[in-house]
């Protein structure tokens, strides 16, 4: 009962953590991580989730509506930049950031150091997005940000799976790290793809036939990111990957035949559902991240007081060490990758110069959240022969803590660095599809107008028609 309880508590925090956000203007994920630890405070209870069941209520549905929603055309157009931040990047933090925390702890085993480096790598937009209220992001800077966090999501939790993994049995080579990573990603896509395919297949197949259910179709797009999910974790590929590209393919299908098109009807409820759960998964996790910080405080002092530096006050010195590094680290390749994508430009027409202004945005919007959050509460508890793994907790406690001070740091700077800020514009289809369906829009309106005028003129009492 008193789970129950809980349960309905963390789904109240994150109800009025909407109206308090808009109320005192803070971002929305610190107010959730507040009021998680309010939910502690006046329950006494915690929730203390399997690592695999966190995992699998969260994820899934997160990084297949990000797969689902991204704009296509933005992605494809900054492929470049997005392919070097989402996976260059990535490489880059996980062993800059991994050998420096091993560094700093030695008793972190280098395994569990490059786990914890590996998921801290990918970025969170809608924290972005919460931050930036009131200083709206460019949008293709924006478009920018949402292809990488969806592609350095799965980046990420592949690299912290096979950190994991060698954590775990004690062996690791780099052979055998390349093969597994390309049967996790190549695998993971493949399920991914062939699930959402064959389910869009019946579901249209049904549809055509039967006529169509809007409430199932809304919970049968529910269903598609776990079932990709549990496909390709049953195949030992990655379920994350799986999760991305059936959200991708979901779309893909979408915009296909009239024949694998929903309704509107279902289109419009389903969009209404699905930002229903994205807010409340992404709500849960935060406010569950304030929930646990005391536990997580407690047990990292326990494990850092056995360490070389057994004062308390190291911790913070971790948090702000991890968080500049990657700061520095993320500086350094946007610099770089900015630098050459407007070389490469420059060949084509007139150089643009790198604004400084522009890259400190860059790395300061590479805020972590729920991702980071929900991956670093599946690392295991146990090692392969049944002893604790160690360092778990002090893991768990550097990241919630570079989540908070990434998101206080971001709060503060980022608005201010965002005004003015703009990028060299593109070509885009979606600005024509906007102006034509703005002139249609208007067109009916007069169409509808004339009618009921035409209409009006027959009639003995015309007010009520016109």
């Amino acid at each position: 009962m008193a789970l129950i309880e809980t349960v309905l508590l963390l789904l109240l925090a994150v109800v009025v953590s909407g109206a308090l956000a808009r109320i005192t203007r803070i971002a929305l994920p610190l107010v959730q991580i507040a009021l998680g630890a309010a939910v502690v405070l006046i329950t006494g209870h915690t929730i203390d989730l399997e690592p695999d069941i966190f995992f699998l209520l969260f994820l899934p549905p997160l990084l297949f509506l990000d797969g689902w929603r991204i704009p296509k055309e933005a992605l494809f157009r900054d492929r470049a930049v997005i392919f070097e931040l989402a996976l260059g990047l990535v490489l880059f933090t996980v062993i800059g950031l991994g050998f420096l925390i091993w560094w700093m702890i030695p008793e972190m085993p280098l395994p569990v150091a490059f786990a914890l480096a590996a998921i801290l790598s990918p970025t969170d937009p809608i924290a972005v997005q919460a931050i930036a209220a009131r200083a709206p992001i460019p949008k293709r800077l924006m478009h920018i940000l949402e292809g990488e966090s969806l592609l350095n999501d799965a980046t990420g939790l592949t690299c912290m799976r096979i950190a994991v993994i060698a954590a775990t049995t004690g062996a690791f080579s780099i052979g055998s790290a390349i093969g597994t990573f390309a049967w996790l990603a190549l695998a993971g896509v493949a399920v991914g793809i062939l699930v959402t395919l064959a389910i869009s297949y019946a579901k249209s197949l049904v549809s055509r036939r039967w006529g169509e259910d809007v409430g199932a179709q809304i919970v049968v797009s529910l269903l598609i990111p776990f079932s990709a999910y549990l496909a390709a974790e049953e195949l030992h590929a990655s379920g994350i990957l799986a999760a991305v590209a059936a959200g991708i393919t979901m779309s893909f299908t979408e915009r296909g035949t009239r024949a694998t098109q929903s309704m509107a009807m279902t289109r419009i409820r389903r969009a209404v559902v699905w930002d229903t759960v994205q807010f409340v998964a992404n709500g849960v996790i935060f406010v569950i991240l304030g929930e646990q910080m005391p536990s997580i405080f407690a047990r990292a002092a326990e494990v850092v007081a056995g360490t070389s530096r057994p004062e308390t006050w190291w911790l913070a010195v971790y948090v702000l060490a991890i968080v500049a590094t990657l700061a520095i680290l993320r500086f350094v390749w946007v610099w770089t990758s900015l630098k050459l994508t407007l070389f490469r430009k420059g060949q084509q027409g007139p150089r643009t110069k790198v604004g400084l202004r522009l890259t400190m945005v860059m790395s300061l919007a590479g805020v972590r959240g729920a991702i980071t959050l929900a991956g670093i509460l599946t690392l295991p508890f146990v090692l392969a022969d049944g002893s604790p793994m160690p360092s778990r907790s002090l893991a768990i406690f550097l990241a919630a803590g570079v989540i908070i001070v990434s998101l206080l740091l971001a709060t503060f700077a980022l608005p201010r660095l965002l005004k003015g800020v703009e990028l060299p514009p593109e070509p885009s289809h979606q600005q024509e599809e906007d102006r034509s369906r703005v002139a249609a829009a208007n067109a009916a309106i007069r169409a509808i107008e004339e009618a009921s005028y035409k209409l009006a003129e027959t009639k003995g009492d015309p007010d009520l028609y016109a």
